[in-house]
């Protein structure tokens, strides 16, 4: 692998400051082509109680300092990740997959929580209250919670590391990541740059390892840990809930989605079909808030459909590091026979292939993107969240309808809304039970607002005032005369 700056490639495990090595090893391979691409430290539970015990040891240190202390630090690493975005762009694309351009924006996203709460920390503010009793005065201060644990997913390697660990170090915590065995390296070369940038050993410490129950045991059940953060499916996160319940620790949870996409008859078509390409396709609908359910208006049904096939069969399919290329290859080659599957399902449920449908010759994990009409909401493809290049458009005819259909799933992470008409529009993002609700945009997370979901979606926010506060507990201060 070919970087600007070699130090990035690390293959080590990031625990109080030191690299180590890891028993055995992992291999990451380009889920383009099956290159090889770097062996990496695969770690254990006993490696992540150390990480915990570092974190641990260095909390009391980390908390004392000023905010104003731990936001330089902070704003050293995020402009340390910008000067080096080419090459942890690469890196992503490499092993992740996503075209290099969506891996830049990633890097800059990322990056954009770490400058944000470097920012925010400062405003951690309490209350003075008015009193009950003259002889008493009552007060709030915010604390940091102590230490973190996080486990992250592959489709955003580097985003929702910073997502996380940003808010925790900024409010005064340490914290313990493990990133996905998939894209190790993001994460490790994030690990470099906060270690130039000045982290006290032990106040950011990674594990990869393959033994994902045992090393998730330590993260949730450690007496030490005071708080878990975890972003991937609801199934696993079902299960991590369960395990940190055994030591009531505090949790944020953002898991599946099933996002439905809701295109009114007076919607700007135009609108509607870049903003379902933008967030259908992106990643190659490797995303928690990628659009699952597509309800068009029977009215505007078929010139919907025409314009989103146009849109379609544009994209170019390839190697991530192909600048002429907008959609890369799935993670693996479940993923792909799993959208194959979810095809399949439809086609004999009565669905029609407009478009796709099928492997492609690039490479194992290639599947083409999909255009299915005559879906309706029975079909595995409507309950089950696609992630994958698989766009299922479905008619509808009136509002209160659609909006039944769209609150019908235990899922409630994200929705969007195409209509031109105001009222319309506000009474139908105030109907939809979901975290998050866009209207006329296909992208909308940014770290000045609140990132989650509701119902079996998640619990908990990233991003905004309300992600920092995750990582603080309110004391109520009472002093007698």
């Amino acid at each position: 692998m070919q970087l600007a700056n070699p130090n990035l490639l690390k293959t080590q495990n990031y625990i109080n400051g030191e690299w180590r090595d890891g028993a055995s090893t992992l291999e990451v391979r380009d889920p383009a082509n099956g290159d090889l691409l770097a062996q990496v430290a695969d770690g254990s539970a006993a490696d992540t109680e150390a990480a915990v015990a570092a974190a641990s040891a260095a909390f009391p240190a980390w908390k004392s300092k000023t905010a104003g202390e731990r936001a330089a630090v902070l704003k050293r690493w995020y402009q340390l990740i910008m000067d080096n975005v080419d090459d942890l762009a690469r890196i992503l694309t490499l092993e992740q997959g996503k075209p290099l351009a969506e891996a830049k924006g990633e890097i800059a996203y990322g990056a954009s929580f770490i400058e944000w709460f470097a920012e925010e920390c400062r405003r951690a503010y309490g209350q003075t209250i008015p009193t009950h009793n003259p002889a008493m005065r009552l007060s709030t201060i915010r604390q940091p919670v102590g230490v973190v644990t996080c486990i992250t997913p592959w489709n955003f390697p580097n985003a929702m590391i910073t997502r996380k660990a940003a808010p925790a170090l900024a409010a005064g915590c340490t914290v313990v990541i493990k990133p996905a065995v998939e894209t190790p390296l993001s994460a490790l070369a994030l690990c470099q740059l906060a270690e130039e940038a000045g982290l006290p050993a032990g106040t950011i410490n990674m594990v990869v390892g393959s033994d994902a129950p045992a090393i998730g045991k330590v993260l949730t059940e450690d007496d030490r840990v005071a708080k878990f953060t975890f972003t991937g499916s609801t199934a696993v996160g079902k299960l991590l809930m369960a395990q940190c319940a055994s030591g009531v620790k505090k949790m944020s949870m953002e898991l599946g989605g099933n996002a439905p996409f809701i295109v009114f008859d007076d919607a700007d078509l135009d609108t509607a079909v870049a903003s379902c390409i933008a967030t259908k396709m992106r990643n190659a609908g490797q995303t928690c808030v990628s659009t699952n359910r597509i309800y068009v208006h029977e009215a505007v049904h078929d010139a919907f459909v025409a314009k989103l096939r146009t849109a379609i069969e544009a994209l170019q399919v390839g190697h991530g590091c192909d600048d002429s290329v907008s959609v890369g290859p799935l993670i693996h080659r479940r993923a792909a026979d799993r959208v194959q599957g979810l095809v399949q399902d439809a086609v004999e449920a009565g669905a029609s292939v407009e478009l796709g449908g099928e492997y492609l010759p690039h490479g194992e994990n290639y599947f083409a993107p999909t255009l299915i009409t005559g879906v309706n909401d029975g079909m595995r493809i409507a309950q089950e969240e696609i992630f994958g290049p698989l766009a299922p458009v479905q008619k509808f005819t009136d509002e209160d309808d659609v909006i039944r259909r769209a609150n019908a799933t235990p899922y409630g992470l994200a929705a969007y809304v195409m209509s031109e008409n105001i009222r319309r529009a506000n009474r139908v993002v105030e109907a939809l039970e979901y975290g998050m609700v866009a209207c006329n945009t296909g992208v909308f997370s940014t770290a000045v607002a609140p990132f989650g979901g509701c119902k079996e979606s998640g619990i908990g926010r990233e991003g905004g005032v309300e992600g920092m506060a995750e990582f603080y507990e309110t004391k109520y201060c009472c002093f007698g005369a």
